[in-house]
């Protein structure tokens, strides 16, 4: 019987206070994240194993999955190398002997003495003249019960000090200690879409019955998760502008005008639609809040300089900010010659911009004679102060963090708000964790770009890449190798040069890769070594550069100054060139080590190249034989939508991965499924919009509750952000 203690406990009470948590279980659990009760409730599993088809060690298939019960032998733990143990347990039944290995789990020999009942569910082995399982589930059972044995058995990520099976019994504990929580959902919700409780949806995605009560179980979970997030970004964009009176742009004018007719191209239909809504947007009393989603090279910042012309028909400023010194100097060097035919005075404000540069830039925007201004971070310190800034764009927003951006938009009353990126995100996604904007979709590539084709190359067939390249230089084109790392031990928070240490030099040295992610075991190529040797051997007659994100701004500056004159035909950098570089000359783009890169971050660097009238070439080298980076590689060769490519790496990984850890409530999102949940997305999106338009305070008590728990989840997710990390690399590790 529960005791009066556990009957009283909350989801918010301290996880110590669940019976049957020590101290020293309480310390494993923080190391999962785990603090209080909800997040113990929370802590789902990660996947799940069927318990009925029970085999004996004998009748065991080779090659196939099986389930057994049997009694640990003996157990041994061994060091094949440094800081690498192999446990190795025996185990025993009526019928014969298997050996169960599980790596770098030395303390289950303390866990298992000989003679403990214990099931094992994996794939069946045989090799060195025993039957075997690698890393298999184990559970250690009671004398006289088969608890585990003969139903579904939930597989919670574990840690050192607290196996899976003393989780699971935890999480069962705390949910009988919290058997009358409140539910959250509107009472109509629950009815409408006829779902589960919360506390029964908790026990049944933890303990089920059945698959497909876990399918119901989850569903009612994961549509809660998407209702609280959407719920929560409405009311925190509601609040933001609280008081602020937006400003009502004119709909065209003399710039705007001007800027179409001096275009030296066709805009594309997704352009132009675009660019429609967000004139409309401007002119609209209320504030606009859109992002631009474009796949690489379909032409966002054209659009943006449209947007530029209506802040400054309307006799105000425009605000755009890049992640990169090269990034801001490149908008004002494309944009520059449009905005001086349509009459539009900008300027360019970097953290390397020279004393007198910054003063005029400082000037011309307190004074209002500047109508637009790029730069970097640089843009948001405080003695940036504009005379009337109406319009924010923030170009490749995903690298910038929710205060960054905030900052840059508090340089004005309220103004308008227009976030780019490069970075193609699904539908589902992009609605899940931008609800509160309008989305505006550029999949069409510009007439006048060519495109480009991709090729896998195993590292022995990295010759047939070069002699293309050096085809490519012997018809006077340019050419950019692409390294993982700069020398050998880059530091993943290198900080940048210039005014302040600018973070978004410090983004470009940041390494997307692990250290000791070479699984020929050699050390990451190193990009300086490797233009001394293509110079020296490859590319001896022609001239071969450096670029990587430690140089210092005026050093990158001059380097891709020269690569865009012609002076350098072989650029060797890391992924520096990832964001927004734009030479017309270069057709041709070696990667390698190219399994170390993720797919949407290899999309966005084969962007490089094919931009203009002539075709581009990547090549893709790879050393692997893992079967999940070659799928990734054979996806960057079957096609070159950006959009296509997001679908398929959702189906393979979950949204945080392709997001990074910087969007606003990602960490929510536990049981969404982005590939298939499209419909509960959008089903909640509409809820919530409604619930907020309806009752943005939660005057009644239904929406308070609501409410009030989508606030927790917000701060229990910035409080959590460690533990969660911990988390995902513990599920990863299994």
């Amino acid at each position: 019987m529960i005791d009066r203690l556990a009957a009283a406990l909350r989801p918010d009470s301290p996880v110590t206070q669940i019976a049957g948590i020590s101290a020293a279980r309480a310390a494993a659990l923080s190391r999962l994240g785990v603090r209080t009760v909800r997040d113990l409730l929370t802590h789902f599993p990660y996947r799940y194993i069927d318990m009925s088809s029970l085999q004996t060690i004998a009748s065991a298939p080779i090659g196939r999955p099986a389930t057994v019960a049997a009694r640990v032998y003996e157990v041994k733990v061994k060091r094949p190398k440094p800081r690498f143990e192999v446990t190795e347990v025996t185990l025993v039944d009526d019928t014969g002997v298997m050996i169960a290995s599980f790596f770098r789990q030395p303390w289950l020999a303390k866990s298992l003495p000989a003679g403990t009942r214990v099931s094992v569910a994996g794939t069946m082995e045989f090799n060195y003249g025993f039957k075997r399982m690698a890393s298999p589930f184990i559970d250690k059972l009671e004398e006289g019960e088969d608890l585990s044995v003969g139903k579904i058995v939930p597989v919670h990520a574990a840690v050192e000090g607290l196996p899976a099976g003393s989780l699971r019994r935890l999480v069962g504990t705390a949910l009988d200690a919290c058997a009358c929580m409140h539910d959250p959902l509107p009472h109509e919700l629950r009815v409408r879409y006829r779902l589960m409780s919360r506390h029964c949806a908790l026990r049944a995605v933890h303990f089920p019955s059945s698959m497909a009560e876990r399918a119901q179980a989850r569903r009612r979970l994961a549509y809660e998760e998407v209702l609280l997030l959407e719920v929560q970004l409405m009311r925190e964009q509601r609040k933001a502008f609280e008081g602020r009176t937006p400003f009502q742009h004119r709909a065209g004018g003399p710039c705007f005008e001007r800027l179409f007719a001096s275009l030296p191209f066709e805009l594309t239909s997704d352009q132009m639609l675009a660019i429609e809504e967000i004139r409309c947007d401007m002119a609209s009393p209320e504030r606009m809040n859109r992002m631009l989603l474009g796949d690489v090279g379909t032409g966002k910042t054209m659009v943006a300089a449209f947007a530029l012309a209506v802040a400054a028909d309307s006799g105000t400023q425009a605000l755009v900010m890049a992640p990169t010194d090269v990034l801001a100097r490149q908008h004002a060097v494309k944009l520059g010659p449009l905005l001086d035919a349509a009459g539009i005075r900008w300027t360019l404000l970097t953290g390397s911009s020279t004393a007198s540069e910054r003063a005029r830039a400082l000037e011309g925007l307190a004074s209002g004679e500047v109508s637009a201004a790029f730069g970097t971070h640089a843009l948001l310190e405080d003695d940036v102060v504009c005379k009337r800034c109406t319009l924010a764009v923030v170009d490749e927003e995903q690298r910038f963090g929710v205060e960054q951006r905030a900052k840059l938009v508090d340089k004005g009353e309220a103004p308008d708000f227009l976030s780019m990126t490069a970075t193609p995100i699904p539908r589902t996604l992009a609605l899940a964790l931008h609800g509160t904007m309008a989305l505006s979709y550029l999949r069409e590539a510009p007439a006048h770009a060519a495109g480009r084709t991709t090729k896998v190359l195993g590292f022995r067939e990295r010759g047939r890449a070069y002699d293309a390249a050096l085809a490519a230089c012997a018809r006077g084109e340019q050419v950019y190798v692409v390294c993982p790392l700069v020398g050998k031990k880059q530091p993943a928070d290198a900080p940048g040069e210039g005014r302040g240490k600018e973070r978004a030099d410090a983004a470009e040295t940041k390494p997307y890769i692990e250290s000791d992610a070479d699984m020929r075991g050699d050390d990451p190529k190193a990009a300086e070594a490797e233009a001394a040797f293509l110079q020296a051997k490859t590319f001896s007659a022609y001239k071969v550069g450096l670029l990587h994100g430690r140089m210092k701004p005026a050093e990158k500056r001059d380097v891709m100054d020269r690569f865009a004159a012609g002076q350098i035909d072989v650029l060797v950098s890391t992924t520096v060139i990832e964001v927004g570089i734009d030479v017309a000359n270069a057709t041709v783009m070696i990667v390698e080590d190219a399994e170390r890169f993720g797919l949407s971050q290899l999309h966005q660097l084969r962007g490089r190249v094919g931009r203009a009238s002539l075709p581009g070439e990547v090549y893709l080298v790879a050393a692997t034989s893992d079967a999940e980076a070659t799928e990734r590689l054979a996806a960057m060769e079957r096609t070159d939508d950006g959009f296509e490519l997001a679908e398929f790496d959702l189906s393979m990984r979950r949204e945080g991965d392709i997001l990074g850890n910087r969007q606003h409530g990602a960490g929510m999102l536990k049981l969404v499924d982005m590939a298939r949940d499209g419909a509960l997305i959008e089903a909640a999106h509409a809820d919530a919009r409604r619930l907020v338009e309806a009752d943005a305070e939660g005057r009644t008590g239904e929406l308070r509750l609501l409410y009030r728990e989508a606030e927790a989840a917000f701060m229990r997710q910035d409080e959590g952000a460690e533990g969660s990390a911990r988390t995902t690399k513990a599920r990863t590790r299994r």
